[in-house]
């Protein structure tokens, strides 16, 4: 009878191991106190795997943060539905949760992480392996109904819960490179202003808005679990988007992909989704005069001979913004050269440089043509 009551309860045991996770729980109002009490992400094992209708989805250029990977997934509540626009972010209804989750592939040695581009080994399935990757945060972004809020988490050590950290976190990190070199640096999860000091990207309605999920970012193809597919097609077919054209769809450059994509695509992909929150014709820098956002703009917005407005110590005694044929003349590549606050570009999001990023910058001035002749 013992032995029966063992098997019973191991079996028990098993199914409860196996037993789906709750729904995802969107929160109208507040600020719940965990990541999980809202269930998009949860922490299953060793992997932080994605719940129910929860799609990952990645960009062909992302943001540069500190050398951070990131999962970005976006789940709507059924019967609802985001529609496709050109140019801004898709039209996402309300009840919408984006998440995206930084972490870094580890290091040897404690809290050691790696800087590198291969994400081979981050991924289970659509999920993380949390046995190669430590997790530092999770930000959402909500839509409710008074507009979209900002919600930052920061995962503890354990990488067992994300704990909501409204007025920001620090960790401290060692970033360790593939030749062994290191750069100690410390990892700042931004505290809510913050976040709106990038997605409030209209100065002049102050809305929080996404960033990442715009067509240009969002047309590629991504490794499903089902097979890879065309992200905006695969929101079509789960049902999460309508409206895509069959043409004429605009596409960004993957930036690192220099045997497909030309110079002036990448590094202008490489600023649309770096700068050009800020640096538009509506954004929080537009009486600076410099738009790095993409379209077609004059070569004085684009920062060619253009002399600064209000970038005082930021200009290193330069002169221009883009000296063309000579990165080291121009305060473009100055400022994202710099890791010192008030010179640095971005001005918040990253604690290092993006030396990768800044290579392309330098190499897409050094082939422009012309001067700054001042007459």
């Amino acid at each position: 009878m013992a032995a029966r009551w063992a098997v019973v309860a191991t079996a028990l045991l098993v199914a409860a191991c196996a037993r789906p996770p709750a729904p995802v729980t969107f929160h109208a109002d507040g600020y719940p106190e965990k990541l999980s009490e809202w269930n998009v992400v949860y922490v299953d094992g060793k992997t932080l795997a994605l719940n129910d209708r929860v799609v990952p989805f990645d960009l062909n250029t992302p943001l540069f943060s500190d050398y951070a990977h990131k999962l970005r997934t976006v789940w709507m509540p059924e019967g609802t539905i985001a529609d496709y626009q050109t140019h801004e972010a898709l039209d996402f209804p309300v009840g919408t949760i984006i998440s995206k989750t930084f972490f870094y592939p580890t290091a040897e040695g404690k809290d050691a992480v790696a800087r590198t581009g291969d994400t081979s080994h981050d991924h289970v399935g659509e999920g993380l392996d949390l046995h190669n990757v430590r997790m530092i945060e999770t930000r959402l972004m909500v839509r409710r109904e008074q507009g979209w809020v900002a919600i930052p988490y920061a995962w503890n050590e354990a990488q067992t819960e994300a704990t909501l950290a409204r007025t920001g976190a620090d960790v401290p990190l060692r970033l360790v490179a593939a030749d062994g070199s290191s750069e100690d640096f410390v990892y700042e999860v931004p505290d809510q202003n913050q976040c709106a000091g990038c997605h409030a990207s209209n100065n002049t309605t102050r809305q929080i808005v996404p960033l990442g999920p715009k067509a240009r970012h969002l047309n590629k193809d991504y490794d499903y679990a089902g097979g890879r597919e065309n992200q905006l097609a695969h929101l079509q077919k789960v049902g999460y988007l309508r409206g895509v054209p069959a043409t004429g769809v605009p596409r960004n450059a993957d930036w690192r992909d220099a045997a497909h994509a030309s110079l002036d695509g990448r590094a202008r992909a490489y600023l649309d989704i770096n700068c050009g929150h800020c640096h538009n014709d509506k954004g929080p820098a537009d009486t600076s005069g410099l738009w790095l956002d993409v379209g077609d703009h004059p070569p004085r917005h684009l920062g060619l001979c253009k002399p600064t407005v209000a970038a005082g110590q930021g200009t290193g005694d330069h002169r221009f913004g883009i000296v063309p044929g000579n990165p080291d003349e121009s305060i473009l590549v100055y400022r994202m050269d710099s890791d010192r606050p008030g010179v640095r570009m971005p001005e918040i999001g990253r604690d290092v440089v993006h030396r990768e990023g800044v290579e392309l910058i330098r190499d897409w001035i050094a082939a422009m043509e012309g001067n700054c002749d001042e007459t």
